[in-house]
C-alpha cells in the first residue's frame, strides 16, 4: 500500500506525521520526496548504504555539422536553445536548467548535429533506520527538475511494504508527482485561515488525481473551520494532534513525535487501520 502525506501549506507537520506513521507500523518504508528540502533524515539518522545519481538528458552540439538553421530553437517549448547565425557561421547556446530532457531537438535536427549527453541533477540515498527502509530524493542546488528526482525516488517503492511518501508542500508539479499513484493521501493541516485555504487546494488536487484522502489536524484547538470543511465534503478526519509544548521541544531536538510521546504510537496504528477500512 502506498500512502502519501501531503499538505497544501508548508510547516503544518506533514513530515512529523509521515515519520510517526512509519515508526508505528511494521514492515514500512519511507520515501522523502520533498526533494528541495528533505528533512526526514534529521529525525531518523539513517545508515546510508547506497547513493545513486539522478541524471537528465541534454543536447550537445557538433558545430562541424550544425548549419545554424535554428530549427532546434524553434521547436523547444522551454526556450532551452538559442541560435545565432552570422553569414555562414554562428553559435548555439544551450540553457541546461531550462531543458526538460524531451530530446525533441536531438531527434528532429535536420543535420543530426545534436547528440544526447547526461547531466546530473540530483541524488537518491538508500539506507535503513530504526527498522524502516529509508529512501531520500535530493535535488541539486540550482536545479529545477524536482519531478524527475521524485520519480526516480519512487522507483524504489516496494509493493510488499507499507510505503509512506513524504510529499513536498504546495499543489504544484512536485507535489503532484509525489502524490500520483498513491492508494491514499493524508492531508495534514492546521486550524487557521491559511491552513483551511491550502487544504481546499490540496483536496482539489487529490480529487483530480482520483485519490481518496483523509485529514490530520495538527495543533488542533477550538476552531471548527477544518471540521466544517471536512463534513461538507465528506472527508474523514483521521486524527487530531493537540498543540503541545512537549511536541515542539522534541521536534526542536530532532526527536520524532512518537519517540518523544510513545503513547501516540497506538493512535497512529489506529489511523492506519482507519485508512485500511476506508480504501477496502
Amino acid at each position: 500500500m502506498i500512502i502519501s502525506v501531503a499538505s497544501g501549506k508548508g510547516g503544518t507537520g506533514k513530515t512529523t506525521v509521515a515519520i510517526s506513521l512509519a515508526l508505528s507500523i511494521e514492515n514500512s518504508q519511507i520515501i522523502d520526496c520533498d526533494v528541495e528540502e528533505p528533512n526526514v533524515h534529521i529525525f531518523l539518522n539513517p545508515e546510508i548504504k547506497e547513493e545513486i545519481e539522478v541524471k537528465t538528458t541534454v543536447p550537445e552540439v557538433n558545430k562541424d555539422k550544425c548549419n545554424f538553421c535554428g530549427y532546434c530553437s524553434s521547436i523547444c517549448a522551454y526556450n532551452a536553445l538559442s541560435v545565432f547565425k552570422i553569414d555562414s557561421s554562428g553559435d548555439v547556446l544551450i540553457f541546461h536548467q531550462l531543458c526538460h530532457g524531451c530530446e525533441g531537438c536531438i531527434l528532429l535536427c535536420p543535420e543530426k548535429a545534436l547528440k544526447p549527453v547526461q547531466r546530473p541533477i540530483g541524488l537518491i540515498k538508500r539506507g535503513t533506520a530504526k527498522g524502516i527502509e529509508f529512501i531520500e530524493g535530493r535535488l541539486n542546488i540550482g536545479e529545477v527538475l524536482s519531478p524527475r528526482v521524485i520519480e526516480s525516488a519512487k522507483k524504489y517503492l516496494k509493493p510488499e511494504k507499507l510505503s509512506i511518501v513524504d510529499a513536498p508542500p504546495g499543489t504544484s508539479c512536485p507535489a503532484v508527482a509525489a502524490i500520483k499513484g498513491s492508494d491514499f493521501c493524508i492531508l495534514v493541516t492546521e486550524p487557521t485561515p491559511f491552513g483551511l485555504h491550502d487544504l481546499e487546494l490540496a483536496y482539489e488536487v487529490t480529487k483530480v488525481l482520483g485519490i481518496t484522502c483523509g485529514v490530520v489536524i495538527n495543533k488542533s484547538d477550538q476552531d471548527s473551520s477544518i471540521e466544517d470543511f471536512c463534513e461538507a465534503n465528506k472527508i474523514s478526519i483521521l486524527m487530531k494532534i493537540p498543540f503541545s509544548k512537549q511536541i515542539a521541544e522534541a521536534y526542536s531536538k530532532g526527536i520524532s513525535f512518537v519517540e518523544g510521546m510513545p503513547e501516540f504510537k497506538e493512535r497512529f496504528r489506529s489511523l492506519f487501520e482507519k485508512i485500511q477500512r476506508i480504501i477496502k
